[in-house]
């Protein structure tokens, strides 16, 4: 159950709040201080007890006022599986994949218009399903952005609430190369080139490091695959609110189909291998540098 309204009291070991070492301890400070709880701290509380220890508490009141559901611990309490990988696949003419990253009502509002597009066009409309190039399917995405943010765009604003969102279009349309872009919210984009032969959205942050390091062109897709899958292990690990599934899909150029497409979930044998190996690599090159000394 949720409180939207009231008191809040209880005890726990100051540590916990004193040494925010984890990112479940962080993110529990991170509360506190936004809740503006009351935090009082005593030593040696459990000197009387039957089963006597020397520890310090921590006493947090927290009060609560009139707080909507939205807002009360809004983050990872307040989460939910939304696929973020779409395609358009027509057999022998073209593969297009969209991911999409950012906020919901802008990013899936998009994607629907995308489809109804395609489902409802003329037969000489301009669709996903048939536009002449790659590059004049990042403008049509492009503009089907612009069109929800006109749409949408005040009244979000209006209820000051964060209307960004950013995509990445890729694949390949009959005979001509295959080509990568990232869409902007404001539905202006750029292309992947052989400096910058990737784009990552979202959550990056900490998941960017090892692809800057080890991505290159000419990486067999079973290596890249490894590579953004240890990406996407390291921002697993260091932030709460991304988690499992992840949606994998690999296109075969000049294939003009998807054949190739997994989903993996966190009991996945091969992610929780490859995790735990790259976790014992990195403990064994660590160990192998040697110590800074001042």
């Amino acid at each position: 159950d949720i409180m939207y309204c009231g008191e809040i009291v209880f005890l726990l070991n100051s540590e916990t709040i004193q040494n925010p070492y984890s990112n479940t301890r962080k993110l529990l400070v991170r509360k506190l201080e936004e809740l503006g709880a009351k935090i009082d701290y005593v030593k040696d509380a459990f000197l009387d007890a039957e089963r006597k220890t020397k520890v310090e508490i921590a006493l947090v009141y927290i009060k609560i006022e009139n707080q909507v559901e939205d807002d009360l611990f809004a983050g990872v309490d307040n989460i939910a599986q939304f696929r973020k990988i779409h395609f358009w696949c027509v057999p022998g003419d073209r593969a297009i994949v969209l991911l999409a990253a950012g906020n919901l009502s802008l990013t899936q509002s998009v994607i629907s218009l995308l489809n109804e597009q395609s489902i409802d066009a003329e037969s000489d409309a301009t669709t996903m399903l048939t536009v002449p190039s790659m590059y004049r399917a990042a403008r049509f995405v492009g503009d089907a952005v612009r069109e929800v943010c006109s749409l949408d765009g005040p009244a979000v604003e209006a209820a000051k609430t964060n209307f960004s969102g950013s995509f990445i279009l890729g694949g390949q349309i009959k005979s001509e190369p295959p080509r990568l872009f990232q869409i902007y919210a404001e539905g202006n984009f750029i292309e992947a080139s052989d400096d910058t032969p990737y784009f990552q959205i979202g959550e990056h942050k900490y998941g960017k490091p090892i692809l800057d390091r080890v991505a290159q062109p000419t990486m067999r897709l079973g290596e890249a695959a490894k590579l953004i899958l240890l990406s996407f292990d390291s921002t697993l690990r260091s932030n709460l609110s991304v988690g499992m599934p992840i949606d994998v899909l690999i296109y075969e150029r000049d294939s003009l189909d998807l054949r190739r497409e997994a989903r993996i979930e966190q009991d996945d044998e091969y992610f929780k291998n490859l995790s735990a190996s790259w976790s014992e690599a990195l403990r064994e090159a660590f160990a192998k540098i040697e110590a800074f000394d001042v």
